[in-house]
């Protein structure tokens, strides 16, 4: 069997935060295995992390190498075309790509193939005169989330984000998530619900809204949320956890129990496990104490 990294471990091995490999992987950029609540990185999905992180450092958002490898799938017909196998690199700030077999790269975003002679007379680097774009202040933003007294500046670069890209759900997410690190929790609602309203599908939307909810005593929308993000991301551990607990503080053990179950399945050494099994253990004991009731008797 080959060799596989978790999150952390590639975090360590490439210099990259939590947040920065979820949004990539958010972006279907890479693919790790899901297993036991926890991701599971190849070599090969290692070698594409570091092609990611060596175009992001030179300012390609991550948003724009995914929309260029979305392009050359559907002009060559390969879908999905693994990062590994693509050569990328960055030409006055147009992303060019050698395919497999190609022998010249290939500009996904012109829909054209670019000659030797035109890349020695075109610059190596084109910096216009122009303030940043949305993906350079969402890459600024990610870097900025790495520790709490840097979150007031990722706050401020996700709303420069949404000023000029509304509509861009992750950046109403990860702005949610900063602004309920720093205890803004009814702001970060706000940005949670926008992020559903514009994506009613997107289960880490419903996964944060309904935490929030739970947490403000909101039980019955927060069960709402945290059961459509259950069915959006099955395989979520977290979700399965934080909706047992709104179970519990509304009184339904059962569906509770069904929920702590489902964690235990999907992380059996996750973080919470032995919370959920403290919890069930309560629950049959519980269980064993009330007196069966007896049948009635014919007088």
């Amino acid at each position: 069997m080959s060799q596989r990294y978790t999150r952390r471990e590639v975090g360590r091995i490439l210099g990259v935060e939590p947040s920065r490999l979820q949004y990539w992987e958010r972006l279907r950029l890479v693919r790790p295995r899901a297993r036991w609540g926890e991701r599971f990185y190849s070599f090969g999905d290692l070698v594409a992390l570091r092609t990611l992180k060596r175009l992001t450092e030179n300012r390609i958002p991550a948003r724009r190498v995914r929309r260029a490898v979305k392009l050359i799938e559907q002009q060559f017909g390969a879908s999905p075309l693994p990062l590994q196998e693509l050569r990328f690199f960055d030409q006055g700030g147009d992303v060019l790509v050698i395919p497999p077999g190609a022998a010249r790269p290939f500009s996904p975003l012109k829909q054209q193939w670019v000659f030797p002679f035109d890349l020695a007379l075109l610059p190596a680097k084109l910096h216009e005169m122009t303030g940043p774009t949305p993906e350079e202040l969402f890459q600024a933003a990610l870097d900025c989330e790495a520790s709490p007294e840097t979150l007031p500046q990722a706050v401020e670069s996700y709303r420069q984000v949404l000023d000029l890209a509304p509509e861009w759900v992750d950046a109403h997410i990860n702005l949610g998530v900063a602004l309920y690190q720093m205890g803004r929790a009814e702001e970060a609602r706000a940005e949670f619900l926008s992020a559903v309203q514009l994506d009613p599908l997107n289960g880490i939307s419903r996964y944060n809204l309904g935490c929030v909810l739970e947490e403000q005593g909101e039980l019955d929308e927060a069960i709402d949320h945290l059961r459509r993000a259950a069915r959006a991301l099955p395989a979520h551990a977290d979700v399965h956890f934080n909706l047992a607990l709104a179970y519990e503080k509304r009184g339904e053990r059962r569906l509770a129990r069904e929920q702590w179950i489902l964690y235990l399945r999907h992380a059996p050494n996750g973080p919470w496990a032995d919370q959920a099994r403290a919890h069930l253990r309560r629950v049959s004991a519980r269980r064993k104490r009330v007196a069966p009731i007896p049948f009635p008797r014919k007088a």
